[in-house]
């Protein structure tokens, strides 16, 4: 009887070619750049664009494999009315809540108080494209804005929202095909999927190089001492997204039997492009294939993950309720229980959808300061300076929140269950060749 071979361990990745500490390395030797040489810092902008821009052209044909198949491999369409009702439903809590711990902090902090800001002093030219952005950002013109003017449009332009809205249609009519017919469809997006997340995976590869770039420049343009202005409302963003993440979503993880300390370590290649880039988006693909490593089905992660860009920004939510009281502070704008109410109301419904849209943070901020003519608009220009460093926190932050949104949601429909997760998440998510 012939013994069988003892099974030889692979051997272990060398640690320059883990591809989330080749990111990690390349953002502080960006800054170094930034801050050395800070006019080359400012010239690499264009290695950050570049990656970034290689990314979202695969975004589109991802996320509609991805949801193409999730919906037509189900046989029970009232499975996805349930989860979809599930989905918006937590959404809308979780955002509230974010909404709410923002406004919360900043009237304890008063970050803006004693700045004293002359509004009239400062360049409403600055703040005038934001404006002017937040005037067709109504709620009719948001829902129109889902519907793409032709069927290829959607991908042309890269909208998430209208993408899901052309894939969910396909899934219907795939799903009415007779058996063998669908069956055909299925097996043809499914290939067609394997060949996008193949050219993604050579893609991420750059993520090195694109982070480098983004990260020299951020220094580079704004400088070090940047960092230092308008200390108070940064820091205090920072430590209330830190407190969301790890109480509110922590609280929310535990209640659903897994730790959000593994899910952030299963999560730390996408962390740090998002942290690289300040593109939350960028890690939108790994992010899908971790949830289902996870246990996640491809119908639940291809609703939750995509929606969640446009309506589960939490990290944004609170940078919005901060940033327009911080206005009101420095600006010497009393705002009394009943405004500050209104606007809680009105960035529940500005917030949403704003992933799409050039320069977002701004033009949602100035669509609900519009509401509150009391803040002069131009006060906007205040946060110019310190906003590409707050945003890879909002950024960060709207990652996870997305993630566990996920993993909730797989959690209420029966998919995974508490040891599963535990399981999964203790296996970790490293991968030396992909994010």
């Amino acid at each position: 009887m012939n013994t069988p071979a003892a099974t030889v361990p692979p051997a272990p990745t060398p640690w320059y070619r883990i591809l989330y500490l080749q990111v990690l390395l390349a953002v502080a030797l960006g800054i170094v750049v930034g801050w050395v040489k800070p006019e080359f810092g400012a010239s690499l902008k264009p290695l950050g664009d570049g990656f970034i821009k290689l990314v979202k052209m695969m975004i589109a044909p991802i996320i509609f494999c991805t949801v193409v198949h999730g919906i037509a491999s189900m046989r029970d369409l009232r499975q996805l009315g349930r989860v979809g009702v599930k989905t918006l439903f937590y959404f809308e809590v979780v955002s509230t809540v974010a909404l709410i711990i923002g406004l919360v902090v900043v009237n304890w902090l008063q970050p803006g108080a004693g700045f004293n800001m002359d509004a009239s002093t400062l360049d409403p030219e600055i703040a005038k494209g934001y404006a002017k952005g937040a005037e067709n950002q109504t709620f009719t013109a948001f829902l129109l804005n889902i519907i793409p003017t032709t069927l290829v449009d959607a991908f042309v332009t890269g909208d998430l929202l209208q993408v899901l809205l052309v894939a969910t249609f396909t899934a219907f009519a795939i799903s009415a095909l007779a058996e063998p017919h669908r069956v055909a469809a299925l097996n043809a997006i499914e290939r067609g999927s394997e060949i996008f997340f193949g050219i993604m995976r050579l893609v991420v590869q750059f993520a090195p190089l694109g982070a480098f770039g983004a990260m020299a420049f951020t220094v580079g343009k704004y400088g070090p001492e940047a960092l230092g202005k308008l200390a108070q409302l940064m820091a205090g963003f920072y430590a209330t997204a830190a407190v969301f993440v790890f109480v509110v979503l922590g609280g929310i993880a535990a209640a659903c039997g897994f730790s959000i300390f593994r899910f952030l370590a299963f999560i730390k290649e996408e962390l740090l492009l998002v942290l690289g880039t300040s593109s939350s988006e960028t890690a939108l693909p790994g992010m899908i294939q971790k949830m289902r490593r996870l246990g996640c089905s491809q119908a639940t992660v291809g609703l939750v993950i995509p929606t969640g860009y446009s309506f589960n920004l939490d990290g944004t939510n609170i940078y919005m309720t901060m940033a327009a009281v911080f206005l009101a502070q420095a600006t010497n704008t009393p705002l009394d229980l009943r405004e500050q109410i209104t606007l809680l109301l009105v960035a529940m419904v500005s917030s949403k959808g704003s992933s799409g849209v050039t320069g977002a943070g701004f033009v949602t901020l100035a669509a609900t300061l519009a509401v509150l003519p009391k803040v002069p608009i131009a006060s906007l220009a205040l946060l110019v300076g310190i906003d590409r460093f707050m945003s890879e926190c909002r950024a960060i932050t709207n990652l996870i929140g997305n993630g566990v949104a996920a993993m909730v949601i797989s959690r209420w429909e029966g998919e995974v269950t508490p040891e599963t997760l535990r399981k999964n998440l203790a296996a970790g998510g490293n991968n030396a060749g992909s994010l």
